[in-house]
């Protein structure tokens, strides 16, 4: 085979899943029909989900000094965001390039197979393989891969190849998206919904304002190419009264509020994941960030299946929880077009929202829709409120006296035990899976009485950071996690160190 995975797409979903793949050893080639990077940015900031999922894989220097932020907003509503309980706040200025770049680096460094100019073609699925079409600069070759994976965004090629469905409601209402230079804008970080419409100013680096713009009753046009800049520039001033003709457009785009979602995550030896999967308005950035989780969640789990450790029943998974997470970003981000765009009809529903958001719980909730921080997985039955959720971040003391975190033990891309009691017979009953999970002993450093971890005794981590099992709190023993997420046990005569 040319690869054990194809991916279609070097956005940051495809990326990210080079990475994920790579750490676990996994041959890869990426194809995008770019010969570069465009250096466009659709997306602007992190999620403080995705900011721990970066940290969690030491990607977090690499980006360099970015700003954080708590704020943020459901559908123009403020919010803060340091209601919810995170490692990590939002990141508000990075642009997607900045990501894809970051990753693009990541990735080379692991031995990725990056091939720009090969156009995804078609594909074939056989019983024990995929075959792929694919356009090169040497003409047209056919790639094989035990798995394909479709990252190639929301017109996604493999998607309509595989004939996924793709049911949801078409755009209603086209929005222009322009990054210009050589004017003053008053900064709009939050959407300012004016008599016809919503506009939206964001300062950037270097002088450059990026700037939304939707004027309501403005349907979505058949077009070819991006919308001219004056289009754009007359329908601010129409909402705004401000005259931007002169400004000097870097980039200029346009967008629906589509709302679909596939069926099926995954149909035989083709997946999908990002935009490929879901597409809907990107209110808040989410969606550049549930792609980039999506990869994390199917990455070590399509790895587990390559190797044999883990059969098909894991691989399901990755359906099983990234459609329901898809299910509810579609929801939330649908409402939150009802807010943004809709007319005044909506406003009494915004008033009550903005008078109810007051209260910590409803803006608790709120934040953790828009920031992915609601997410819990089904790992099993358990009293303790950590299990399905992403692990805190705990620091450690290991027994080399050295101080770790939890977050940095999760670098390799591995499972992870954490024996915080010093248990002989714990780190017994795990060794015949030290193949595939690090077994770290320690000691935990300044756990706050509220914190779900006091009083844990140990804590069964998946490479993607989820709690997959915690002692007491659990009601599986540990052999049952062990093997429902890492495969059954090779008993192996290996002695395994009580420490990293």
């Amino acid at each position: 085979m040319d690869a054990s995975v194809v991916i279609v797409g070097a956005g940051p979903a495809g990326l990210m899943l080079a990475g994920e793949l790579r750490l676990a050893g996994i041959d890869v080639v990426v194809l995008d029909q770019l010969s570069q990077r465009t250096g466009q940015s659709r997306g602007i900031g992190l999620t403080p989900r995705t900011v721990e999922v970066f940290d969690q894989r030491g990607l977090l220097p690499r980006f360099g000094d970015i700003e954080m932020s708590s704020l943020g907003h459901f559908g123009g509503i403020p919010l803060d965001f340091g209601t919810v309980d995170s490692d990590a706040q939002a990141a508000k200025t990075v642009p997607q390039s900045v990501t894809e770049s970051v990753l693009e680096d990541w990735v080379r460094e692991l031995g990725a197979d990056i091939r720009r100019e090969h156009r995804f073609i078609g594909l074939t699925d056989r019983a024990d393989h995929v075959e792929v079409e694919v356009h090169t600069p040497a003409g047209r070759r056919r790639l094989t891969a035990a798995y394909l994976v479709g990252c190639d965004g929301g017109r996604s090629s493999v998607r309509k190849a595989a004939g996924f469905d793709f049911p949801g409601t078409p755009a209603t209402t086209e929005l222009f998206l322009a990054d210009i230079r050589g004017v003053d804008l008053e900064p709009r970080m939050i959407a300012d919904r004016v008599s016809d419409g919503m506009v939206m100013v964001g300062p950037l680096a270097d002088g450059v304002h990026r700037i939304i713009v939707a004027e309501r009753g403005a349907p979505p046009q058949q077009r070819t190419g991006p919308p001219p800049f004056s289009e754009v520039a007359d329908a601010w001033k129409r909402l705004t009264g401000i005259d931007i003709s002169h400004a000097e457009p870097l980039w200029v785009s346009a967008f629906g509020d589509a709302a679909r979602q596939v069926t099926e995550y995954r149909r035989g030896r083709v997946l999908l994941a990002g935009d490929s999967a879901h597409i809907h308005l990107p209110a808040g950035g989410q969606g550049m960030n549930t792609s980039v989780q999506d990869s994390v969640n199917l990455g070590w789990k399509l790895a587990a299946a390559l190797r044999g450790t883990a059969g098909h029943t894991l691989l399901d998974t990755y359906h099983s929880e990234r459609h329901e997470v898809g299910r509810r970003l579609l929801a939330n981000t649908r409402a939150q077009s009802l807010l943004l765009l809709g007319g005044t009809d909506v406003e009494p529903l915004r008033d009550v929202l903005t008078e109810l958001a007051q209260y910590e719980d409803v803006a608790r909730y709120f934040a953790a829709k828009a920031s992915g921080l609601d997410i819990r997985y089904d790992v099993g039955r358990g009293a303790n409120p950590l299990l399905g959720r992403r692990m805190p971040r705990l620091d450690l003391r290991l027994g080399t006296g050295a101080i770790a975190s939890s977050t940095t033990l999760l670098w390799p891309g591995r499972g992870v035990l954490l024996d915080l009691d010093g248990t002989p017979y714990l780190r017994r009953r795990a060794a015949a899976w030290a193949d595939r999970i690090d077994i770290v002993t320690a000691t935990p450093q300044d756990v706050p009485a509220s914190s779900p971890l006091e009083g844990v005794s140990s804590v069964l981590l998946r490479p993607d950071g989820y709690v997959a099992w915690v002692a007491p709190g659990s009601y599986h023993d540990l052999p049952s996690a062990l093997e429902r997420w890492f495969g059954p046990a090779r008993h192996r005569s290996n002695t395994v160190a009580s420490a990293r």
